[in-house]
């Protein structure tokens, strides 16, 4: 099938590659020439496991082409998704600018049927604003769809969870799209993969659901590592029990310094906004995103009480990325905290294995601020190791090296990487997070 995707970022690339992979010649629109040039020789603007090297096969096959003329992009395909950005006002609401705007151009140019697909996450009944902009704006009486058939892609995984589905859902309005979409979608129903068919609100509205649903799940986790440093309990050990109840389940009980990325800060305060709006209250997820929040805040306290005074004091820290396998630094928990730590006058050497590029645009080099290409050259006569992500390469770290290169051999883990008997036994001060952490009395006795 011939299929058009509008929106070249993240969820549109993703998008672009996977049904290239099953079989379809894609056409990816965006309205940057910058990037259509980069992505028309292979390059990706992001870090994604796979994404390069299925890209570059998909291009050499002939199977993706890019155009930065949105008109080629209508008329390739009677299939568009949309995947523009909806990035968050400051209000708490989604911008849905771009998703008009595109809307507004498919309206004035297409002239067959559209089956028009919202694959950007998108407030509950932004189907119906899409449908009412095409009416205005359409030049003919052409018949057309809307749907919504949101993704739900984990950075750092997105091309296997695309390729791997939990399940697929589709929300829409008439037969013809059904059968549209039971086409596109028969490689993974064949596989036994779940169609959810529904009406494009709920469809729409379980992609918000889902998402402040797993965030509840972290800061739940969160709180509870909290107790359990207060009353000597293992939070590690507290989530395995957990996990094994079915109707609870292990994924995301990893307790650390909370999340971050495009998604889940930006679906919980949209949603907080939709209820606010429709008159029903959401202080759970208000709670969701307080707790979240003082994850950060609480992590920085915690260097302090270790560190007593925080100015002049040599800290390296690994991982700026908000979660490992991207170099996305959206809403990471290490922009909170190394300005925290800076402000403070902290001298601060920074190392992560894709993100670091990404992070000179907020925190730019500077006398007190470095920025390393090797993750054992920032402890060089540090004081203490922050480990703000879950890097694999860091699980699977030289603790002897760690421990020669350092000043003082101080690991405060706010991702819970290592044994806590391990780093005991190597001789380490070592702080994680709910869990039994190095004495400090022992020190002053």
């Amino acid at each position: 099938m011939k299929i058009t995707v509008i929106g070249a970022g993240y969820v549109g690339l993703t998008t672009t590659v996977g049904f290239a992979e099953l079989g379809n010649e894609i056409m990816c629109v965006d309205k940057l020439p910058s990037k259509i040039d980069k992505l028309s020789k292979g390059i990706s603007p992001i870090y994604e496991p796979g994404l390069t090297e299925m890209l570059q096969k998909h291009i050499r096959q002939n199977k993706i082409h890019f155009t930065d003329k949105i008109e080629d992009g209508i008329t390739f395909s009677d299939i568009i998704f949309l995947c523009v950005g909806t990035p968050q006002n400051d209000d708490g609401k989604a911008d849905l600018s771009q998703v008009e705007e595109v809307a507004i151009k498919i309206a004035k140019i297409m002239n067959s049927y559209k089956l028009l697909i919202e694959k950007s996450t998108v407030p509950v009944n932004t189907h119906q604003w899409v449908k009412t902009v095409i009416k205005r704006y359409a030049r003919k009486n052409i018949e057309f769809d809307i749907a919504s058939n949101p993704e739900f892609l984990k950075e750092g995984s997105a091309i296997y969870d695309f390729m791997n589905p939990d399940r697929i859902v589709v929300g829409l309005e008439s037969e013809k799209a059904k059968q549209i979409f039971e086409k596109i979608y028969k490689p993974f129903t064949d596989k036994e993969v779940p169609l959810i068919i529904t009406t494009p609100a709920t469809a729409e509205l379980i992609k918000h659901a889902s998402n402040s649903f797993l965030a509840t799940k972290i800061s739940y986790i969160n709180m509870v590592s909290a107790l359990c440093e207060k009353v000597g309990a293992d939070i590690n050990i507290v989530a395995e029990g957990m996990g094994y109840d079915k109707r609870i389940g292990r994924d995301f009980l990893k307790a650390g310094i909370g999340y971050g990325g495009s998604c889940f800060p930006k679906d919980v305060k949209a949603f907080i906004k939709i209820a606010e709006e429709h008159g029903v209250d959401f202080n759970l997820l208000e709670e969701v995103e307080k707790i979240n929040i003082t994850r950060r805040i609480k992590f920085v306290e915690k260097i302090e009480d270790i560190l007593w005074l925080i100015k002049d004091k040599n800290i390296a820290v690994w991982g700026l990325a908000f979660k490992p396998n991207t170099d996305d630094i959206r809403e990471a928990p290490a922009i909170n905290i190394v300005r925290e730590l800076e402000e403070a006058g902290a001298n601060l050497r920074l190392y992560d294995p894709k993100a670091s590029e990404n992070f000179k645009s907020i925190f730019p080099e500077k006398q007190n601020l470095k920025y390393f290409k090797d993750k054992y050259d920032t402890l060089r006569d540090a004081d203490a190791l922050l480990i703000i992500t879950e890097w694999d390469e860091f699980v699977n770290v030289d603790l002897d090296k760690i421990k020669d290169n350092m000043k003082l051999p101080i690991i405060i883990d706010g991702r819970n990487i290592f044994s806590t008997k391990i780093m005991k036994k190597k001789g380490f001060e070592y702080y994680s997070i709910g869990r039994e952490n190095f004495n400090l009395k022992e020190v002053w006795k």
